[in-house]
């Protein structure tokens, strides 16, 4: 349970003396807690509950009532510390009583004029309505010059009553050197006083409330005398004569004193005017005052006297007032002037906006000028697009980094895409850009990008302008009892089509010009010299259309946030379908371009697997077109999905396709290079089963052209079991259709390119080989009828071999995995000789037949691992051209020449062998 509090105490009274109903000011402690813990105040013994002001738990203001005594103490009473004691009092003056006939001279204070319309004291100036100390502390006034706070705030003011005031001015000016507690208790003061801004009734109220009493007690004793006394209906009642006495007096003295009477009449009648002069100098100073503070910008205070004269004088048949009230119209029809055109000036702030139709409804200015300034403002948006538009068309504008007109390098309202991020969506295959990148934006990027800060930075006030129209948020407190707000909302029922019409124009004149940079086929004929005459520019990239597709989705969604209807917001919708299947198309085009480009990368330095870097460097290139399109074919709210329509998608498998196809030329063009053609710098690494085995071929060398067809071979083998199937699966990743068409179409052209340069290699290494049997074995005059016995092989064929085995090193040093392909196909070009030479003997001597026997057999052993079925084919039917042998000598004479032929051919042979070493691993 928490510890009750502490009587309140009175410390101190200021002033300690006055007449009744003085206000004064109570200091002291635990006076409470807050108004509603105040529940007693008697000043000398008078309560005073009534007109009590709560401040604090150490202040209270009140005014002292008609006490009975004329000095006593201050006693407080709260709920939570009861009734307090006062350890000072206060001494109550008694005014002297003014008799009927007494002269009494009262000044009227004509600056404080209490405004009843809105509750509020308002003054004629500024100067009028100034406290002497806002704050509510102590003021320290600083030693700065005025000259230099002019310098350090110029076109602004210390003067708080001042439209231009300055804050920072004013705590400098008056309390330099004031501490920071004290600024807190300042900043205290200023909520208070804001929180008794609505006081003001109850303040006329309570104070008014001494002489209401008064005023009702005097008319209650007269009441109350004439009816005890009854004598005013009786005639020649005393006061009856008493009148007639008063009346002859008063008729004998005006005789006596005519003259003395006139010249006082006259002075009377000077001392009225002066009174009148006096009395109405608001009235007479107000045309000079409205001039003055029209120059100072006091735009308030001169509706404010406005208002009191009208209020005064505006039904006044006084001719002096009526001449000087139809000066005070004049000037405040120039004002009205004043405020359209500053309210109709563009470009302006919707505060000030704001600002100057509150002011011209108060003025009760004819027409509706809030539609005016929608309608002005509608206007200006457009002739500011139109003229971005002109200023890149007509080259003033160079480069994104030039000044603005304002002189603002700052980033637009936009964020401009990274240079590290252009590269990610596909830069890589092109020149990286230097350090002043963004001065070789294209143009057609900086215009929608200067288009996209215009309507952002723009069409959102207009929409708020709009919506204030609307809900009748435009007017002051005098707007609404004078009924200008349910007129605003009747006129913005009115023009909302017209409006609505308006938000059409801006977003159509934004899709137009975009559309007339962009997409000028779009665009109807008529409208391309109005939107169009970007013909001279540079052709976008991918990037760059990424780019503009990201600015036009960041205007959709800030207008979007301003809930904007989407029906308004749908042709931007339509425009950004329109960019996102451009920037698809363009990046396919130029894809193939930068594939069609990979043949001068090609450096023909193959792997262990014989591939060299161009299957990579082209899924390379593949995947980072696919990354590139990730944003454009990203679906956000309110999009499509363009990959789903048919027409788009048949439009992207083509242009895939045919970028396969362009790489597949790529490798055909490479494969039928003369060497002339080719780098002599460029080297080809080797992968030997044995450094020792193929010393022939060093290092350093530029590949022949039979070298290229296997290198190029060996890539087509990887494009068909790797790189092709990867790229479906990117193309399936990126949500892209006819992934299966794509394949299908890429691998038919790369396995006819195979099989075409696979066919002209082994016509070029195996027509060779088959060509040499026949010299070889008729060299020297052979006849099959007429020969020696078999001494063993001949050397034609182990010069074939030899060959075979070249070829075997060659294709070797580039893929193994081409070896039993390439070697099959010759090996049965040339089983296909040998029996076509077989066949063609008419007869053969016994040893004859016996040494064909061995070389057929040698040459079959030896190729043993590459026979397939043609080639088998074709030693049989050699063989079987052949006479049997019948004799046991001479099988064994075959038998031992053979396995003297394997002998001495073992070391050559050895490749031939199933068990080869595999390729060294670098």
């Amino acid at each position: 349970m928490s510890r009750a509090r502490q009587p309140p105490l009175v410390t101190g009274i200021s002033p300690k003396e006055g007449a009744a109903w003085t206000k004064v000011t109570i200091r002291g402690e635990n006076l409470g807690t807050g108004a509603a813990d105040l529940i007693g105040l008697s000043i000398c013994g008078h309560n005073c509950l009534l007109t009590a002001e709560w401040m604090s738990a150490s202040k209270i203001v009140c005014r002292v009532g008609p006490a009975k005594d004329d000095k006593g103490e201050i006693i407080v009473t709260t709920k939570s510390g009861g009734l307090g004691t006062s350890t000072v009092s206060f001494k109550l003056i008694r005014p002297e009583r003014i008799g009927i006939l007494d002269q009494s001279a009262v000044w009227v204070d004509e600056m404080n004029y209490y405004d009843m319309r809105t509750d509020r004291n308002k003054g004629i100036s500024p100067l009028s309505l100034r406290p002497s100390n806002p704050l509510g502390i102590d003021i320290d006034k600083g030693k700065i010059p005025q000259k230099d706070m002019e310098l350090t705030f110029p076109g602004m003011s210390g003067d708080f009553t001042s439209e231009n005031f300055s804050a920072t001015w004013y705590l400098i000016d008056n309390h330099a050197g004031t501490s920071f507690e004290q600024l807190k208790i300042a900043a205290s003061n200023l909520k208070k006083q804001a929180t008794k801004k609505n006081e003001g009734s109850l303040a006329y109220v309570k104070g008014g409330l001494s002489t209401f009493f008064e005023a009702q007690d005097a008319l209650a004793a007269i009441h109350q005398r004439l009816e005890s006394d009854g004598t005013e209906r009786v005639e020649g009642s005393m006061t009856q004569r008493l009148e007639n006495i008063l009346n002859r007096a008063s008729d004998t003295a005006d005789t006596l004193f005519q003259e003395v009477l006139g010249r006082k009449d006259k002075a009377d009648s000077t001392r009225n005017a002066l009174n009148v002069l006096q009395r109405f100098k608001f009235l007479f100073n107000l045309p000079l005052n409205i001039e003055r503070n029209i120059q100072k910008g006091d735009y308030d205070v001169v509706i404010n006297d406005y208002e009191k004269a009208k209020s005064l004088f505006g039904n006044t048949e006084v001719p002096v007032f009526k001449k000087v009230y139809a000066e005070v119209e004049t000037r405040i029809r120039s004002l009205r002037s004043l405020l359209l055109e500053k309210l109709l000036q563009t470009p302006s702030t919707l505060h000030d906006q704001k600002r100057y139709i509150r002011y011209l409804s108060d003025l009760h200015a004819p027409g509706d000028p809030a539609w005016q300034c929608i309608y002005a403002q509608h206007k200006w948006i457009l002739q500011l697009m139109q003229n971005c538009r002109d200023e890149f068309i007509s080259g003033q504008r160079v480069g994104v980094g030039v000044l603005e007109a304002e002189g603002d390098t700052r980033p637009s309202a936009l964020g401009r895409l990274s240079h590290t991020a252009s590269l990610n969506r596909g830069g890589s295959l092109r020149t990286p850009r230097p350090s002043t990148w963004r001065f070789e934006t294209p143009q057609q990027v900086q215009f929608v990008e200067k288009l996209s800060d215009v309507v952002i930075g723009q069409l959102p006030n207009f929409w708020k302008l709009w919506i204030s129209y609307v809900n009748g948020s435009l007017f002051s407190e005098t707007g609404e009892k004078s009924g200008h707000v349910e007129k605003s909302k009747k006129n913005a029922r009115q023009r909302q089509n017209d409006f609505k019409k308006m938000i059409e124009e801006l977003t159509n004149r934004l899709v137009k010009l975009i559309r007339g940079a962009l997409l000028p086929t779009t665009l109807p004929q008529g409208e391309l010299n109005l939107y169009g005459g970007w013909e001279n520019k540079t052709e976008l990239t991918g990037a760059w259309l990424t780019q503009i597709i990201h600015i036009v989705r960041g205007c959709h969604e800030a207008l979007s946030a301003l809930e904007i209807p989407n029906d308004l917001l749908q042709v931007i919708q339509d425009l950004l379908f329109e960019l996102r299947v451009h920037c698809l198309m363009v990046t396919l085009l130029h894809t193939a371009d930068d594939v069609k480009r990979l043949a001068e990368k090609e450096d023909w330095v193959v792997d262990n697997e014989g591939i060299t870097s161009l299957p990579s460097q082209f899924e390379q290139c593949m995947a980072q077109m696919l990354q590139s399109l990730k944003e454009p074919l990203e679906i956000k709210p309110g999009e499509i999905n363009v990959l789903q329509l048919e027409q788009v998608q048949d439009q992207a498998s083509e242009l895939s396709v045919s970028i396969m196809k362009v790489f597949i030329n790529c490798l055909e063009q490479l494969s039928t290079e003369t060497d002339g053609e080719m780098n002599t710098s460029h080297n080809i690494s080797v992968d030997l089963s044995s450094p020792d085995r193929f010393t022939s071929i060093q290092e350093g060398f530029s590949p022949t052209s039979e070298q290229r067809l296997l290198i190029i071979l060996s890539n087509c083998q990887h494009l068909e079991r790797r790189t092709f199937l990867n790229l479906a699966d990117h193309f399936e990743k990126h949500g892209f259709m006819g992934t299966e068409k794509i394949t299908r179409v890429s691998m038919d052209a790369v396995r006819e390119l195979d099989r075409k340069l696979f066919d002209a290699y082994i016509e070029r290494r195996a027509d060779p080989i088959a060509g040499s049997l026949e010299p070889g074995i008729y060299a020297g005059y052979f006849d099959w009828r007429d020969c020696q016995t078999p001494a063993g092989v001949r050397n034609y064929l182990k010069e074939a071999l030899v060959n075979i085995i070249a070829v075997h090193a060659e294709v070797f040093t580039v893929s193994k995995d081409l070896v039993p392909r390439v070697l099959s196909k010759i090996v049965e070009s040339v089983a296909d000789e040998m029996c076509r030479l077989m066949q063609c003997v008419s007869s053969f001597s016994k040893n004859g037949a016996l040494q064909a026997r061995l070389e057929l057999c040698a040459l079959r052993d030896a190729i043993a691992t590459y026979l397939n079925a043609e080639s088998n084919s074709s030693f049989k039917l050699a063989l079987d051209a052949l006479p049997q042998l019948h004799n046991g000598a001479d099988k064994k004479l075959l038998e031992e020449q053979l396995n003297k032929f394997k002998s001495s051919m073992q070391l050559q042979l050895t490749c031939f062998q199933p068990s080869c070493v595999q390729p060294v691993k670098r």
